[in-house]
């Protein structure tokens, strides 16, 4: 599985890259990376045709587990995916902005 540390996630973002954020509702309203969508793990197996094969995938959680998971998920489905290593959680200690 491939994983990208914060610094590379805000540097990503800047970009316009996809963020998905596979935490449930709740979690997410609670505040997320800004422009994140949340698909929810349990719903992510089938949403995935909302999502652009062409474009790499970044996903993130709350600590990187739930996203890890639905990031090997996603390559195992023909895409490119990348894992945000610590989450939602890393994501907030440094520093970085929130949505709610």
């Amino acid at each position: 599985m491939r994983e990208i540390d914060i610094d590379q996630a805000a540097a990503e973002l800047e970009k316009g890259a996809t963020f998905i954020d596979v935490r449930e509702p709740a979690e997410y309203a609670d505040g997320h990376l800004p422009g994140a969508v949340n698909i929810p793990m349990g719903q992510l197996p089938g949403r995935t045709d909302e999502l652009d094969k062409g474009k790499t995938v970044h996903v993130v959680c709350a600590s990187g587990n739930r996203s890890g998971a639905m990031t090997d998920f996603l390559t195992g489905s023909g895409f490119d995916a990348v894992n945000v290593a610590g989450g939602t959680s890393a994501w907030i200690r440094a520093g970085r902005p929130t949505e709610k």
